[in-house]
């Protein structure tokens, strides 16, 4: 019995120290489970920090892998917050040292491309009618020179011609003007003095006519091939000399003063990387593109070794004639972020760690793929180059300054405008042809915007013969984009112009106090280049007309008009 007492006592103290150990581990990993929790209290979207979620996943908007939403800033400043590195690491963040302008100091930097040079270009034309009988030059890119024999025509024109030649030539004595005039007759067939005179030496008629080039270079177009029959003054061949070749570069509008006929640039090609070409300007177009809004910018390059191949990309630096070198401050156009009219740009204020602070910038001239900045950062200041926008993300995330709250009053308040009861009744419809278009635009079909654009035209015109008032402005220039985005055929353009005209739509919209439903004014921060555009909807749900089906849920409602 006392044995037996021995094991039941060891078998009991077994059990409560096994309880022990498990409520110990227990404990251990429910502290470390609220630990994990405290470090990641939910999961976000980099793009569309609206969305969270408790568990890790893909972000239901645009897909992208959501990312954990990190707490904890101790011993920073109110302005300031970190990332973790794993943050970092899978949102690809980089950043670079505000120093040197890009390129060569006091430069700014062009991009382009290699082009024939037009004023040197050459076509090849037969002189008479007839058919092809040989050709000697068979494929785009082959090289000629000027005499070469390029083709050989038959002519019963110039056969006939011949034969008179072979006759008068017997008459030259007697009639030497006859002989003269058939002569001269062959060439204008362009056969040269040395053809005539073997025709009427041999006193054999040639039965095809040879052609010869007129210039030397290198073949960009063969239009016909042996055994067509052709025209007089057909074309054969189009030849460029390619000698000298055109580098021709955009040119932002802001650019334009720095420019002059006559001012001598360097040229880079990735080809030839350590090389530099040197050239002058020969001519600046007179004419804007209104797309781009850029002119084209001409530099003649000697290519006499051939190194430049038209279609080939170049860059050049041009002296900038604003500043002094050593005053000028240039950063990646990746860095810059705008929120209305401002720009801004993250700093990484701590070098060993990962800690960032929004700061507001104004920017000079473009250049490149860079902007001058006029104030904000200095030489020696660390910026977001790569990842701005999931540094943006963060920050709002966390309740910093950023895109979405820059900590400014606004530059301008929102116009306030007067609406009589007319003009809202005559507006209501408006209204309901606009959303027609905008669900056209949300089908990305070009035709069925133009054609809604002309309705919802008709409407707003109609409503000028009513008592305006205040919103006249906005109707107007409501009216002119709409006649811009009717008369695109571009479905990109139209989109630019649907910016412009929601802005309008909008703002009257919101001073109507007899609407036949409520409208939401919805918004997306990637549209208009990334500077967020807004957009009127009678449905809550997110459907945006300015990516369509690419992104058909990015989006929120920032208002809602009852």
């Amino acid at each position: 019995m006392k044995k037996y007492s021995i094991y039941i006592g060891i078998l009991i103290l077994g059990v409560l120290l096994g309880l022990l150990f498990d409520s110990s581990h227990t404990s251990e990993n429910h502290s470390e489970n609220e630990a994990t929790q405290d470090a990641v209290s939910y999961y976000t979207c980099s793009m569309h920090p609206s969305v969270r979620q408790t568990e890790p996943g893909d972000c239901p908007i645009c897909g992208m892998e959501l990312i954990p939403a990190e707490e904890g800033s101790d011993g920073l400043l109110p302005e300031q917050f970190k990332l973790s590195k794993n943050a970092m690491a899978l949102a690809n963040i980089q950043t670079t040292m505000v120093g040197e302008p890009i390129g060569t100091s006091g430069k700014m930097m062009l991009s382009g491309r290699i082009v024939e040079n037009e004023s040197t270009n050459q076509t090849e034309v037969s002189y008479v009618s007839g058919r092809i009988e040989q050709l000697t030059v068979n494929y785009v890119g082959e090289k000629v020179q000027k005499g070469q024999l390029v083709a050989k025509i038959y002519s019963p024109e110039l056969y006939a011609a011949q034969q008179e030649l072979l006759t008068a030539a017997t008459l030259k004595v007697s009639q030497p003007a006859l002989y003269q005039a058939v002569r001269n007759k062959l060439k204008l067939w362009k056969l040269s003095e040395a053809q005539i005179d073997k025709i009427e030496s041999s006193g054999e008629v040639e039965s095809a006519l040879s052609i010869y080039a007129t210039i030397s270079g290198t073949v960009t177009e063969k239009l016909v091939n042996q055994g067509d029959y052709i025209k007089q003054g057909q074309p054969l061949f189009k030849i460029a000399n390619l000698q000298s070749v055109w580098a021709n570069f955009d040119v932002y509008e802001n650019q334009i003063d720095q420019l002059k006929t006559g001012q001598l640039v360097q040229v880079y090609t990735k080809a030839f990387g350590d090389k530099v070409f040197e050239g002058r300007i020969d001519f600046i177009d007179p004419v804007l593109n209104n797309k781009t809004r850029t002119v084209n910018l001409r530099v003649v390059l000697n290519n006499t070794k051939g190194l430049l191949k038209p279609g080939m990309f170049v860059s050049t630096s041009i002296k900038k004639a604003t500043k002094e070198a050593n005053e000028l401050i240039v950063i990646p156009a990746s860095s810059v972020l705008w929120t209305g009219e401002e720009s801004v740009v993250y700093l990484k204020v701590k070098p060993d760690e990962p800690v960032f602070e929004m700061k507001r910038i104004i920017l000079g001239s473009r250049i490149g793929d860079a902007f001058e900045v006029l104030d904000g950062v200095s030489v020696g200041d660390e910026i977001v180059t790569n990842g701005t926008f999931t540094v943006d993300a963060a920050a709002q995330l966390q309740g910093k300054k950023s895109m979405m709250n820059t900590g400014n009053e606004p530059i301008s308040e929102t116009p306030k405008i007067s609406v009589s009861k007319v003009f809202q009744k005559e507006f209501s419809e408006a209204l309901e042809a606009y959303l027609v278009l905008k669900d056209a635009f949300v089908a990305s079909d070009a035709v069925t915007i133009s054609k809604t654009a002309d309705e919802l035209l008709k409407t707003l015109q109609a409503i000028t013969q009513v008592e305006v008032a205040d919103a006249k402005p906005y109707v107007d220039a409501s009216i002119e984009q709409i006649k811009q985005i009717a008369e695109a055929e571009d479905l990109a353009l139209q989109r630019e112009h649907f910016v412009s005209l929601n802005e309008h739509m909008i703002l009257i919209t919101q001073h109507m106090h007899h609407l036949n439903k409520p409208l939401y004014v919805q918004k997306c921060p990637m549209a208009n280049n990334n500077k967020g555009a807004s957009w009127l909807s009678a449905e809550q749900e997110i459907r945006n007309p300015y990516f369509g089906d690419a992104m058909l849920k990015c989006g929120e409602v920032i208002q809602t008009i009852k």
